[in-house]
């Protein structure tokens, strides 16, 4: 027997690279939000975007300013950064917001169809021979956040621009609803859900009366329930997450009735969903989803946005990030996530000097465990809950390494308790509950300052 052989064979009986052997890589990329109205302008210390909204802009430069979406050059560089770190991937999921943070008068149809087309082609000219799974974001229509739940123009425009990742059924799912679902990689007892969120989103006027918009949630349960039967194992990827935003209390994104059944589906067909990757914070963090009985049953993953757009949400306080970029490495026959990867762009640097594109931080190294399984992910959450020094590090990778500053007892409220919690009663019994906790200590602190304060007098 060749020799080389003998090894191999005694590697992968030995474990030491059957592991490996069975560990993929795909990249998730979203919110990249390009905005063509970037121009740079020699001593303009005005703005230079569209969507900065009036915002000075006075620290501009190629890639981008914090109070800007992102200018071409950020694209162009974010996708060349992936094919440079993983030029191969197993696939790519890209999970919406195409276009500018600007009023719907400065777009229309043709304006946001063209970006989505010109993002589009930067992709497939650099992954050419790479499947891409697209999920609609709320800024991908016209007018935004008005995504109907019936066929229209613009679904129809957006599925010729997809049709090489799209398998003929998807495109019929997806002209009907914006959603579609597949074979993941076109493998046996693998699949993959793209939703359309957006018909749940609470900003979205068309869907406000409706009990099931596009049929979507009744789909999906057929789905999900189909493929248990032919014990196959999923992914679900959407843009617009339900539960709330972590840097503003008590801001959720679904209508309460929608993110009631979105939990209730999750529930119901945990044993099969192995994943879930949406986008629409711009920030890095994730969603924990328990069973009845307070069992880790799955976990939501946000990825961070390429765009370093601040935003204007009332009440958020300088919420930037740096621009990033996402690879996930999993087992491709369980579907199991093994590790998460985040590589981002320090925008000030790249502005002064080049752009470069680091590794930020890999999930099993940064919280010590094992992989991104459910369990491993609830221990995440808990080491943030617990240990300052965690959370801490969770607070800098939340915006990108953008803010660094200290995250106080309130700030740690509004992350635990929405990284904890999805329903609405049971994020704000969390909330009333960590409130009511962290007030002891301090009580306690002042009455001991005035016990030593009364006794030394």
């Amino acid at each position: 027997m060749d020799c080389m052989l003998k090894v191999l064979i005694l590697a992968i009986l030995s474990g030491n690279c059957y592991g490996k052997l069975l560990t993929g890589s795909f990249w998730h990329i979203t919110d990249l939000h390009w905005d063509p109205t970037y121009r740079l302008v020699d001593g303009n210390s005005g703005s230079v975007c569209n969507s900065s909204g009036n915002r000075p802009t006075t620290h501009a430069g190629t890639f981008g300013d914090y109070v800007c979406d992102s200018p071409w050059d950020l694209i162009s560089s974010s996708v060349h950064a992936m094919k440079n770190i993983l030029p191969e991937p197993d696939f790519i999921l890209w999970t919406g917001d195409d276009t500018p943070h600007v009023p719907n008068e400065n777009l229309g149809e043709e304006a946001v169809l063209r970006i989505i087309g010109n993002l589009t082609n930067i992709i497939k000219t650099l992954f050419p021979k790479t499947k891409v799974y697209s999920a609609l974001g709320n800024h991908d229509y016209h007018p935004k956040s008005q995504l109907p739940p019936t066929e229209n123009n613009m679904y129809e425009q957006i599925q010729k621009l997809w049709e090489d990742w799209l398998d003929p059924a998807s495109r019929n799912t997806f002209k009907k609803g914006g959603y579609y679902t597949e074979k993941l990689l076109n493998q046996t007892g693998l699949r993959v859900l793209v939703l359309n969120t957006n018909l749940y989103y609470d900003q979205n006027k068309i869907t406000e009366n409706m009990k099931d918009p596009a049929d979507q949630f009744k789909w999906a349960d057929q789905v999900l329930s189909e493929a248990s039967k032919n014990n196959e194992k999923v992914y679900i990827v959407g843009h617009v997450p339900p539960g709330f935003f972590e840097k503003k209390r008590h801001k959720p994104w679904f209508r309460s009735e929608f993110n009631n059944q979105y939990i209730k589906l999750i529930q119901k067909h945990h044993d099969i969903i192995i994943g879930q990757f949406f986008g629409h914070h711009h920030t890095d963090s994730f969603r924990m989803f328990y069973s009845t009985s307070g069992s880790p049953i799955s976990a939501m993953f946000l990825t961070p946005g390429v765009t370093p757009w601040k935003t204007t949400l009332p009440g958020v306080v300088d919420g930037a990030n740096n621009p990033a970029i996402r690879v996930f490495e999993y087992n491709n026959k369980t579907l199991l996530v093994e590790d998460i990867v985040t590589y981002y762009l320090n925008l000030t640097y790249a502005n002064i000097a080049h752009a470069r594109w680091e590794k930020e931080y890999r999930l099993t190294e940064a919280f010590r465990v094992p992989d991104a399984s459910p369990v491993s992910m609830h221990r995440v959450l808990d080491q943030i809950a617990h240990q300052n020094c965690y959370l801490q590090k969770y607070y800098g990778f939340n915006s990108v390494n953008y803010d660094l500053s200290e995250c106080n007892a309130d700030c740690r409220i509004d992350h635990v308790c929405a990284m904890r919690e999805v329903g609405f009663e049971a994020y704000e019994h969390c909330v009333q509950k960590e409130e009511a906790s962290s007030t002891v200590p301090a009580i306690l602190t002042i009455v001991f300052a005035l016990s030593v304060s009364l006794w030394g007098s």
